[in-house]
């Protein structure tokens, strides 16, 4: 254990992970040439190629060496990381954190929690937001809802399905119908779709192209228009009078119904199975978290048959 360069083989795991020098030196917060030094440094210590030689218009490519260091420490630090975690938390039998995606996290769980709590008032429920997609045990996590199908080495099951529609704040529809000289309740989809800006979703199983696909006009630009890094960021935008954003109607139904938005029609396109609740499966579920699974697959159930 004295010998081990820790520090090198924690920014070498980082550039496995990450598949480059550059962001793992992002997710370490240090410069990317330390990142290099450190690879420098290994490979000194070992006397072989952890990188393979770079070729234009090739990524990063790890030799074999590299490919057996790369995946042994990060399987490694990723266990010693959510050991401590998990002690310094030191987490009663009674508390389940759950994962999720932010805008599924502020946009759907979060209102639901003084439910949960009411439900199930012994439980201590923490909740986590991660954009990448991760393990729960790599998060930490107990439980996490998922934007998309589990993955084949993954224990889970869909939770509830969604559809997008467009949606704008009604200044913004107000203003485009007025415009075109018509009444406040005038002006089809199409045509208010051409007047106002896109707002764009960076996740591709919520993108415009799928409304094009099904509603057209099929002459339309769909590509023009911001882009944005989440859901919630979209909704945000479209309600500040941006443009129209392609909504999830799980996550837009508050504003939906407060009236911060409002849809340009009832079309929408439907998006089978758009969440699943993962679990762990590298330690048995304790009756807290299988409460708290129960409780959200029956939350879930009730929004589909809505």
């Amino acid at each position: 254990m004295r010998d081990l360069p820790l520090n090198a083989l924690r920014a070498f795991a980082a550039v496995y992970q990450t598949g480059g020098i550059r962001p793992a030196g992002r997710i370490l917060g240090v410069a990317h040439s330390a990142v290099a030094r450190h690879l420098r440094e290994l490979e000194g210590l070992l006397g072989v190629p952890l990188i393979e030689p770079e070729r234009k218009g090739r990524s990063l490519a790890f030799t074999a060496a590299g490919e057996v260091l790369g995946a042994s420490t990060g399987a490694t630090l990723g266990a010693l990381e959510r050991t401590w975690g998990e002690l310094r938390e030191r987490r009663a039998a009674n508390a389940v954190t759950i994962s999720a995606a932010p805008s599924v996290a502020a946009l759907w769980l979060l209102p639901r929690l003084g439910r949960l709590a009411e439900a199930l008032p012994k439980v201590e429920v923490s909740v986590l937001t991660e954009q990448r997609v991760r393990d729960p045990a790599e998060e930490g996590s107990d439980l996490s809802i998922r934007m998309g199908r589990a993955r084949r080495d993954e224990a889970g099951e869909p939770l509830m399905d969604d559809a997008l529609t467009p949606v704008a704040a009604p200044r913004t529809l107000a203003r485009a119908r007025a415009a075109r000289g018509g009444p406040t309740g005038s002006g089809s989809p199409a045509i208010l779709l051409r007047d106002l800006p896109l707002l764009h979703d960076r996740d591709p199983n919520a993108g415009w192209a799928l409304w094009a696909r099904e509603y057209g006009p099929k002459d339309f630009d769909f590509e023009r228009g911001a882009r944005f890094a989440s859901s919630d960021l979209v909704l945000r935008a479209a309600k500040l009078g941006q443009g129209v954003a392609l909504a999830r109607l799980r996550l837009a139904t508050e504003e939906l119904r407060s009236g911060g938005l409002e849809r340009l029609s009832d079309a929408s396109v439907t998006m089978p199975d758009a969440y699943w609740l993962i679990r762990r499966t590298d330690r048995t579920e304790h009756s807290a978290v299988k409460a708290v699974r129960e409780w959200l697959e029956t939350e879930g159930a009730a929004a589909t048959s809505e």
